[in-house]
């Protein structure tokens, strides 16, 4: 059977780039090598001890029954936790010693929900949050006059509000690429995450642990693609460890903060402070909202995104090699934080990238459009010490391609006790396609 060879494009986001320039920019590289797409995926069972229920379901909005994505799920008591995906469904493993305990489901403007574990199904539940309503006389009397300097004191006061201690984090990374709506490629890892404390300047490192693909490389025509970095491509939205990289203090005159409105979660008064680079700056910065605690004014989350302000700058920036033939520029570049609390100390909790851009050959009619999202989030954590911190033969490079690392798409005992992140439903019909595929092209080729 011929094997037909594909240029691959090697994506990065900005968390490269960001090391090396004084204004931080999550940023796309490009490059070029041939692969052959039809090469078998090794598959690997690896067996482990059930010592944990797990439970399944759907989190929504108690009046109009929409789902609600990104709710945090937390076992109470314990650093035991996970998200809901982009449909709004949640997997959480609970090990069996704390099924006795309280599950706490929350999300930002909603009032927090404390439910027995005990009185879960292992499947079909269904968790309703109400709004928290905001009082208008909140709105008016604690709306900030200065939201610049509301920034300011948050980002000042990190070393006092975030983890103070070196900490050991579990935690589920996962990066998807699709071409239009197909999905065509999916990696998984479960990494320890070693975090410094947030008042000192030192870089986190990561340790690979597990880590699954599944690819189907025919689905995107000529090209293919890989994402550069990994785990690291997340780990660096965490603005409150890295602010150098979106927020330097040189830079916050670049940009207008703004009060938008006030909302709640776990009864807080949140700010949300919006920021948008101002006009005449040419340079791509950040717009999007920061959702500060008003009393203790610290970060608890962040939406933002890149602005495309000149199509050919951005492409400069993002694309390190492509084929002589071919133009690509970046079309959007989202990120998402969200920040989490045990015992009056916060810490990373989930970040995301999403970035979508067009790939346009000089010799076809129409251009292609791809996206890829990477996401990360912390499922368990304990403190360490600092001998602890693993050495630098046993981390993971931050030129990690976590598709060449993967070997294959498991069954599902292969990530055991470990939490994730509940696959959409598309995600999940794409992979057994997709093995469907490779075991048709291992057949074809004996």
């Amino acid at each position: 059977m011929e094997k037909r060879k594909i240029a691959h494009m090697l994506l990065r986001t900005p968390s490269f780039i960001l090391k090396v320039k004084s204004q931080a920019l999550l940023l796309l590289a490009v490059g070029l090598i041939m692969f052959s797409p039809n090469k078998a995926l090794s598959f690997q069972q690896e067996e482990t001890g059930v010592d944990y229920n797990e439970y399944s379901g759907e989190v929504k909005e108690e009046s109009s029954n929409k789902s609600l994505v990104f709710a945090t799920l937390t076992v109470e008591g314990t650093n035991i936790s996970t998200i809901t995906n982009t449909e709004g469904n949640f997997l959480l493993k609970v090990p069996k010693e704390h099924i006795n305990k309280n599950l706490v489901v929350s999300f930002l403007g909603y009032k927090t929900k404390i439910i027995p574990i005990s009185s879960l199904g292992r499947e079909g539940n269904e968790i309703s949050l109400k709004v928290s309503a905001t009082q208008l006389s909140e709105v008016n009397i604690n709306a900030p006059k200065d939201a610049l300097a509301q920034v300011k004191e948050t980002l000042k006061n990190r070393g006092e509000n975030y983890f103070e201690d070196p900490t050991l984090m579990t935690a589920f990374y996962r990066e998807t690429i699709k071409r239009r709506r197909k999905n065509v490629s999916l990696a998984e890892a479960v990494v320890n995450v070693y975090k410094t404390p947030y008042s000192i300047g030192r870089d986190d490192a990561v340790e690979l642990y597990k880590a699954r693909k599944s690819t189907d490389y025919s689905k995107l025509d000529t090209v293919a693609l890989k994402l550069q970095g990994g785990p690291y491509n997340t780990l660096y939205v965490d603005m409150m460890k890295y602010p150098q990289y979106i927020f330097a203090e040189e830079d916050l005159t670049n940009y207008k903060f703004t009060f938008d409105r006030s909302t709640r979660t776990n009864d807080r008064l949140i700010y949300v402070i919006k920021f948008d680079q101002y006009e005449g700056i040419l340079e791509p910065l950040y717009q999007g909202e920061l959702y500060i605690d008003v009393e203790n004014k610290i970060l608890t989350g962040a939406i933002f995104s890149l602005n495309i302000t000149d199509r050919n700058l951005a492409a400069q920036l993002f694309v390190r090699k492509k084929p002589a033939k071919v133009d690509v520029w970046p079309t959007e570049v989202a990120y998402r934080v969200d920040y989490r609390e045990k015992d009056g100390k916060w810490f990373y909790g989930y970040s995301s990238v999403f970035m979508e851009f067009k790939v346009d050959w000089a010799d076809k009619w129409f251009n292609s459009q791809y996206s890829m999202t990477a996401e990360m989030a912390i499922t368990d954590w304990e403190k360490v010490t600092k001998a602890e911190r693993p050495k630098y033969r046993q981390r993971i490079r931050e030129s990690i391609i976590l598709s060449d690392e993967a070997s294959g798409f498991s069954d599902p005992n292969f990530w055991g006790e470990y939490n994730i992140i509940e696959p959409e439903k598309s995600i999940e019909s794409a992979i057994r396609k997709i093995q469907r595929q490779l075991r048709r092209d291992e057949r074809n080729s004996d």
